[in-house]
C-alpha cells in the first residue's frame, strides 16, 4: 500500500512539475510579445499614422480571427498558433483579449500624449508589466495580500523595470522614481489583461505631466 501511494504521490507531483513548465512556456512566450513592444516608439517616431493604422488592422483581423475559432471553430493559419502558445488557462474557451488590449494601450498612448511620454508609457507596458509577471512566476513566493496571487518578487521587478526605462528615456531620476511608483501600483490591481490599457496610458499621462 505504500509503494502504492508513494508512486501515486510521484506521478502527481511529476504532472505538477510538467504543468508548471508549461506555464512558464508560455508566460515566456506571452511576455516575449510584451517586450517586443518597446520597439514601437522607434516606428512611432518616424512612420506614426502608419504604425497607428497598422496596429488597429492587426487589432481588427485578429479579433475576427478569434471570433471564428470560437464561434465556428476555423483556425487560421499562424493566428490561432500564437493564440494557442499564448493562451492561458483562464483563456481556455474563451476570446483571448491579450493582442487586443496590448495593442489599444499602445494605440491609445501614442494618441493621447507628446511623443516621449508616449514613449516611456509603451515602455512601461513592455518591460514593467511584461517582466513582473514573469519574475513573479519564476521567483515569487511571498504573496501580497488582496491582489489575486501578485507577488513581492513580481512588484519589485515591475517597479525597477519602469524605473530604468523611464529613466533612461528622459534622465529624471525624480519622474522615473514617480511614473515606477504608479506602475507598480496599478500592477497590484487585478485587472487580469485591462493593465495593458491602464498602464501605458497612466503612465504616459504622468510623464507627460511631469516632463518640461
Amino acid at each position: 500500500m505504500r509503494s502504492l501511494s508513494k508512486s501515486a504521490s510521484c506521478k502527481a507531483s511529476g504532472i505538477v512539475k510538467r504543468q508548471y513548465l508549461i506555464d512558464i512556456k508560455k508566460e515566456v512566450f506571452r511576455k516575449s510579445i510584451h517586450i517586443c513592444s518597446a520597439l514601437i516608439p522607434f516606428f512611432l517616431y518616424r512612420w506614426r499614422v502608419q504604425v497607428l493604422v497598422a496596429l488597429a488592422v492587426v487589432v481588427a483581423l485578429y479579433s475576427v480571427a478569434e471570433l471564428l475559432r470560437l464561434k465556428k471553430g476555423i483556425q487560421i493559419p499562424l493566428v490561432s498558433s500564437v493564440t494557442a502558445a499564448a493562451a492561458r488557462k483562464r483563456d481556455e474557451n474563451k476570446f483571448v483579449l491579450g493582442p487586443v488590449t496590448l495593442s489599444c494601450g499602445i494605440i491609445l498612448c501614442a494618441l493621447l500624449w507628446n511623443s516621449l511620454p508616449a514613449a516611456i508609457g509603451i515602455y512601461s507596458l513592455a518591460f514593467g508589466d511584461g517582466l513582473a509577471s514573469l519574475s513573479g512566476k519564476l521567483f515569487g513566493k511571498v504573496q501580497i495580500p488582496l491582489t489575486q496571487g501578485k507577488t513581492a518578487a513580481g512588484s519589485l521587478t515591475c517597479f525597477a523595470a519602469i524605473f530604468i526605462a523611464t529613466f533612461l528615456a528622459c534622465r529624471k531620476s525624480s519622474v522615473a522614481i514617480l511614473v515606477a511608483s504608479a506602475g507598480m501600483f496599478i500592477e497590484l490591481l487585478p485587472l487580469k489583461d485591462f493593465d495593458n490599457i491602464l498602464i501605458p496610458i497612466v503612465l504616459g499621462g504622468v510623464a507627460q505631466y511631469l516632463l518640461p
